[in-house]
């Protein structure tokens, strides 16, 4: 009898618990048991048809760039080339004033868009499509051509809209967008006000942003020496391309040194993962993994191995960096192909611009055979099959998360909003989408369980 009511009082414990419970963010329904006949052989059940939540095989490099085709006609319509009064009305770029404003819509020199152009130039590589390359062309040199107008005028720089083009007081200003503009010279598709504007951009990365005593680029805020995981990007793409249109050496050094050294502080290997942020003399250190801060991370060593010489000293370490990090990124893998806000924390929300650049990143060392394909090529195509989940028909990018700054406690980023014109989403679809087809132009991966029951 005592057992009995023992057992009785531990369910009405476990009942009342289960009732003040919060419900679990975004979990994944599972599929009712399914009631379909099948065959009464003792194997019939295991050829029902899943349901899944996301495509899960059949992609094809039509239905990538049918996606990708939406994007594109999406950001040309909302990324008009232009400037207006403050009326208003149409300006010609040689009649620009101090001023005068770019035409309404997603801003053409932010770091987001700087991410937007190296994926439109990737996309037009690997489609052909000469829409994508003139979309990212026509704005670089706009935006170049009207810096250069007033450079030349010595206008003062913070009453233009090109103030962080030039005047950079900071890695966001410089990196993404420099790294897009050597890009499109590389290319072939600058014009000549595109050059000086990339030295601009370096004299910043290389000689002004503030640095640790052992030349590790840091900021100044929220602590007096902060690392952001997020400046990996803002700043390796635009030295490893330096590297690779001068050919000079320092360059590649300090690409590989931030990514070496930023490692070193905020790398948690036992779950492979990066912590957000890094603030000097904490301790314990607070580690929150961050999405879409870890999707600058791995995108920042991929677009320096592209191009890092084979004989670097420091090859073979980034390497074997970006394997650490692919291995603990494939283990918080949601079963929709996305990726949680907090990468670790499955009742944070999925977060669409995270999975996008894991898709870009793990789906370029596939293609390049810095990761076993037989592991990661099924990796990349869920979440690419996720990712089409959230673009629109209208070719909006769907629950990205805004800008974020960085924080030691998990609500900021828990309720962090999601829009569509959070701007950081467009560019990783469009990176993502062109590894994805050059990875079907070399053979299409089985899905997990393909071989087996199709």
């Amino acid at each position: 009898m005592a057992v009995a009511r023992h057992a009785i009082r531990n369910a009405a414990v476990l009942l009342t618990l289960a009732a003040t419970m919060p419900a679990v963010a975004q979990t994944v329904p599972l599929p009712a048991q399914s009631r379909a006949a099948v065959d009464p052989s003792i194997d019939g059940a295991t050829r029902l048809v899943p349901e899944y939540p996301m495509p899960y095989s059949g992609t094809t490099e039509a239905s990538v760039k049918t996606v990708m085709d939406r994007v594109l006609g999406y950001i040309e319509r909302e990324t008009p080339v232009g400037l207006v009064d403050a009326d208003g009305r149409d300006v010609a770029v040689g009649a620009a004033r101090p001023d005068s404003r770019f035409r309404p819509g997603f801003k053409l020199t932010s770091y987001e868009w700087g991410v937007t152009y190296a994926g439109a130039l990737l996309a037009g590589e690997v489609t052909s499509d000469p829409r994508y390359t003139r979309y990212a062309a026509d704005r670089i040199n706009f935006v170049a051509d009207l810096a250069g107008r007033y450079r030349a005028g010595r206008v003062d720089p913070q009453t233009t809209p090109v103030r962080n083009m030039l005047a950079p007081d900071r890695l966001d200003d410089s990196g993404a967008m420099s790294a897009a503009l050597i890009k499109a010279q590389r290319a072939g598709v600058a014009g000549a006000s595109v050059r000086p504007q990339v030295e601009v951009y370096l004299d910043w990365i290389a000689n002004q942003q503030f640095r640790m005593p052992d030349r590790t680029l840091a900021r100044q805020r929220p602590t007096p020496v902060t690392l952001w995981l997020d400046d990996l990007y803002m700043s390796v793409p635009g030295l490893a391309q330096m590297g690779a249109l001068t050919g000079e050496q320092r360059y590649f050094d300090d690409a590989a040194r931030q990514i070496l050294q930023f490692s070193g502080r905020m790398f948690v290997a036992e779950k492979g993962l990066y912590m957000h942020a890094w603030a000097e003399g904490m301790d314990p250190h607070p580690a929150f993994h961050w999405g879409r801060a870890n999707g600058w991370a791995v995108m920042a060593m991929v677009e320096l191995l592209e191009v890092l010489p084979a004989d670097h000293p420091s090859r073979d370490a980034v390497l074997a960096q970006l394997r650490a990090h692919a291995a603990g990124l494939a283990r918080v893998q949601s079963g929709t192909g996305l990726w949680h806000q907090l990468l670790d924390r499955p009742d944070s929300y999925l977060e669409t611009s995270a999975s996008a650049m894991f898709a870009f990143a793990l789906g370029r060392a596939v293609n390049r055979g810095w990761l076993d394909r037989r592991a990661y090529a099924p990796v990349v195509m869920l979440a690419w099959n996720g990712v089409t989940t959230k673009v629109t028909e209208a070719g909006e990018v769907e629950d990205v998360c805004v800008g974020t700054g960085v924080a030691f406690d998990p609500a900021f980023y828990y309720y962090r909003p999601r829009h569509v014109r959070a701007a950081h989403g467009y560019g990783p679809v469009l990176l993502a989408g062109a590894e994805v087809i050059t990875m079907l132009r070399a053979g299409a991966p089985a899905m997990n369980g393909g071989l087996i029951f199709q």
